[in-house]
């Protein structure tokens, strides 16, 4: 399921090349749009979690400097079998973690450091055991990416702008009408996009967490903590076309746009309704 999302989002990723390269320069412009498109989609499926790691200033972590949290990583992938991803940390404090890559044997995860300081290490076993859900289910790549396309349509609307208020646009008003259109729909559509892979896996993965650890209330416990703290700080490295794959959204209350309507995250209280009701159901059991 998650390979058929992965292929859609290179699928419109491509027809939106060929779109803008069509309306800017006629047939020429869509076989070049298509072969840049091809291209990016060759690069973002091998090397778009090194593009988000490194956004984030993300520092490669062992056993000499994070033996702790390298510890809990282990202990939860021999529970859950499947392979130790590298462990990273980001230098920023504000709290927040997110898994990356293209398959389990090609994964990282990733935490603030300030996520470490606020929790203790039962939620952090929590927040971690929910990134390896994510890793796990093999929706790490289809976020990455998304992500990557989030930012590959931003600067197609940037071109389209452009190219409608150019003068070879004007010459041709059913180009430029095009590209006005398309200026408007491509950052609607990533958010789109964002929004229906994100909020969906959210859910899941939390619930891998909680059956992968047996304890949801950690997990919830943590969401709380991280919740709390949004209301009153963003992350200052995030943007809006990689926010989708954080365990909690890094702009939280703070940034109030219009793109507040297309959430990719699920509201944190229903998440935490959803781990209790897992743990009266576990305590049943």
């Amino acid at each position: 399921m998650e390979l058929f999302k992965t292929i859609i989002l290179m699928s419109i990723l491509m027809i939106m090349f060929m779109f803008a390269g069509a309306a800017l320069g006629g047939e020429q412009g869509m076989i070049i749009a298509f072969v840049v498109a091809l291209g990016m989609n060759f690069f973002s499926y091998f090397f778009s979690d090194k593009i988000v790691l490194k956004r984030y200033r993300a520092v490669k972590v062992d056993e000499n400097n994070a033996k702790g949290l390298l510890d809990i990583v282990k202990t939860l992938c021999l529970n859950a079998n499947i392979p130790v991803p590298a462990v990273y940390i980001i230098p920023e404090r504000v709290p927040n973690a997110f898994a990356t890559g293209r398959n389990p044997n090609n994964a990282a995860v990733a935490v603030t450091e300030r996520l470490l300081e606020i929790l203790n290490k039962d939620e952090i076993e929590g927040v971690i055991a929910h990134e390896l859900s994510h890793v796990r289910h093999y929706d790490i790549l289809t976020g990455t990416i998304a992500a990557v396309i989030a930012g590959a349509i931003a600067m197609l609307a940037n071109f389209a702008k452009f190219g409608a208020m150019s003068g070879n646009a004007r010459q041709n008003k059913n180009n430029a009408v095009l590209l006005l259109i398309a200026a408007v729909v491509m950052p609607l559509a990533a958010s789109i996009i964002q929004m229906a892979i994100s909020r969906e896996r959210e859910f899941k993965a939390d619930k891998g967490a909680a059956l992968m650890t047996g304890k949801p209330q950690h997990l919830a416990s943590a969401l709380s903590k991280l919740e709390n703290y949004s209301k009153n700080y963003a992350m200052h490295q995030a943007n809006e076309q990689t926010a989708h794959m954080f365990i909690i959204n890094p702009f939280g209350s703070v940034k109030q746009t219009l793109s507040a309507l297309f959430r990719t995250h699920p509201k944190t209280s229903d998440r935490i309704a959803a781990l209790n009701e897992i743990q009266k159901q576990l305590r049943e059991y």
